[in-house]
């Protein structure tokens, strides 16, 4: 009798799937945490939303905390970015605060379901409370939306845009609690056009004498 011959036992790991990309793979990460938030959020819907299984998710990213921090980090390198775009020196102080929160409600209303909100306030708040790390890098990131739009605000000011007794830190900070109600509103169902109208009436008093 003929004994059939056998392949030698695979010695490898399963690893990452073929045309596996991380940047990709973070990306629909970060859509799965803002969809449900992050308690919510299974490693299994996890593994789903980014083609992986588990142990490559865990070579990649770390564990889950570890990979909701990167999602965190990815939105807000995204949210410097639109301040930056907005902010061109060229535009008016009222053009770019048009732009960014005409740029915010695009990104809002984002999403193939419900209005998504915004991923910050949405998905770390209720998460700071019980995560101190998590709470520090929320505070850390609302100090640096602070600063940005107060240099903006400051820049304005120089210009001939704002009263010379106009306090930049304290317009800017009404600025920033706009685009807070923003994200609120619009995760709880108000309508884009609403909120677009609502803008326009903050524009007057944010950048008015």
């Amino acid at each position: 009798m003929v004994q059939k011959s056998r392949e030698p036992p695979s010695t490898g790991r399963r690893g990452r799937p073929r045309g596996y990309d991380p940047d990709i793979a973070l990306g629909r990460a970060l859509a799965a945490f803002w969809e449900t938030g992050y308690a919510a959020t299974s490693l299994d819907e996890l593994s789903a939303a980014t083609g992986m299984n588990r142990p490559s998710l865990y070579a990649a990213f770390g564990d889950k905390r570890a990979l909701y921090g990167a999602a965190l980090e990815r939105y807000r390198a995204m949210g410097r970015a639109a301040v930056r775009a907005a902010g061109d020196p060229e535009r008016s102080l009222r053009e770019a605060l048009r732009a960014l929160y005409d740029g915010a409600l695009s990104l809002y209303f984002s999403g193939s379901g419900e209005p998504r909100g915004c991923f910050l306030i949405g998905t770390a708040l209720s998460e700071a409370v019980r995560d101190p790390g998590l709470r520090d890098a929320l505070a850390e990131a609302l100090r640096e939306i602070d600063r940005a739009f107060a240099a903006r605000f400051r820049a304005a000011r120089a210009r001939g845009e704002l009263p010379a007794g106009a306090k930049p830190a304290s317009r800017a900070k009404l600025a920033v609690a706009v685009l807070y109600f923003l994200a609120i509103r619009s995760r709880a169902g108000e309508s884009r056009a609403s909120l677009k109208a609502m803008t326009e009436d903050a524009l007057d008093l944010i950048c008015g004498n």
